[in-house]
């Protein structure tokens, strides 16, 4: 069989059909440059936010066992669409469902994990030479239920094909050419990168770029597969996520602004009410807890014990790399950076991959922009 090669679109590259007739034109071209494919592809569009707006239309709380039915939905009009396309253009095409596809997965639902991939039906699929149309971000439970993934979870289903197909790569594609030095849009000097490492891309991905899915990078590292993150729309080489590390170095800065900072006399007691709420927790120490907003669906459910306050919303912006974190130097830069911007610290931390630096909301932007002067464009 040929080498095999795992391609993931996001819902803005299938938004409508004249963009999933250029998604088809491209799996054909990677097909006729000598490999098997296999496709993942997320909802069309808005699909899944549409879904959702029903959902609270009928029930104020719906049960999250039919919220992933229905939700699951998007990604299957997708593939099907897709498969046509694609067998239009003279390759045949099969389409399959997370479970089809032996993507198996704890029995979380909205947020599941996948804990095995058995992709049976895939490989008999590439053997009689079809091309292989998945649907991202769901799965099958232990028990034999729908399962959905969580938040970037159509990468998750990709890199975990490509571990499980023991794929030459995975490549990650969307609106974006690849990944930057950091948030074009917040840092317009932002330059992209030829090359970075898994342990920098899984920092990245930790510290609030968006470029890629974190438990998708993590995925990745432990199977020891290579990524590219690349457009949709072009032809150019993206960004190569490379499995062997780099010399130290600042890669990239990277900002998360949809967080919230909690207090309490007891850290105890707010750790353990979080927790019943399944809060994404982000950062805890003895001093406070930074919660993601994004991804918390029994957020409404939060009791505060005594003691307790959420001090609202804030924005954690880090300096990303090969060692960054046991570099002094890029703690003492940055913060100084920052100081000289005018722009208040309301505290720091390190990991091995990072630093970072919680800063008012409305500084996130500025903040990045300093950071990005100091460490990177210097």
């Amino acid at each position: 069989m040929l080498p095999i090669v795992v391609q993931k679109y996001g819902g803005s590259s299938v938004k409508d059909l004249t963009a999933i007739r250029a998604v088809a034109q491209r799996v054909s071209d990677t097909v006729k440059s000598g490999h098997c494919v296999v496709v993942v592809v997320s909802a069309m569009g808005n699909t899944t936010n549409e879904l959702l707006e029903l959902a609270r239309k009928v029930s104020a709380t719906p049960g999250r066992r039919e919220l992933d039915m229905l939700v699951s939905v998007g990604e299957r009009i997708a593939m099907t669409l897709l498969s046509m396309a694609v067998s239009e253009l003279g390759h045949p095409a099969r389409s399959f469902t997370g479970s089809q596809s032996g993507i198996i997965t704890d029995e979380q639902h909205s947020n599941a994990r996948v804990v095995a991939v058995r992709p049976t039906r895939i490989l008999e699929a590439l053997e009689r030479g079809d091309v292989a149309i998945v649907a991202g971000f769901q799965g099958v439970s232990r028990d034999r239920e729908v399962t959905t993934l969580g938040r970037g979870g159509s990468d998750t289903t990709a890199v975990a094909l490509a571990g499980a197909l023991n794929a030459r790569w995975c490549e990650i594609c969307s609106d974006v050419d690849g990944i930057y030095s950091a948030d074009p849009r917040a840092v317009p000097d932002a330059i992209r990168l030829d090359k970075i490492s898994l342990e920098e891309a899984l920092a990245m991905a930790r510290n609030g770029a968006r470029v890629l899915h974190d438990e998708a990078v993590a995925y990745a590292h432990k199977s020891g597969i290579e990524l590219l993150a690349s457009a949709t729309a072009a032809s150019t080489p993206g960004t190569r996520i490379q499995v062997d590390p780099l010399p130290p170095r600042v890669a990239a800065i990277a900002a998360d602004s949809n967080l919230e900072r909690y207090q309490s006399s007891d850290m105890p007691s707010l750790l353990a009410s979080l927790k019943e709420t399944e809060a994404p927790i982000r950062l805890a120490d003895s001093t406070q807890v930074i919660v993601d907003t994004r991804n918390w669906p029994d957020r409404a459910r939060l009791s505060l014990p005594a003691g307790a306050e959420c001090l609202g919303a804030i924005a954690m912006v880090a300096a990303v790399g090969s060692g960054v974190g046991s570099d002094l130097q890029v703690l003492q830069a940055g913060s100084k950076a920052l100081s000289k911007a005018e722009l208040q610290v309301i505290s720091y931390s390190t990991t091995p991959e990072s630093v970072r630096w919680i800063v008012p909301i409305d500084r996130c932007e500025p903040a990045q922009q300093a950071l990005h002067s100091a460490l990177i464009s210097s």
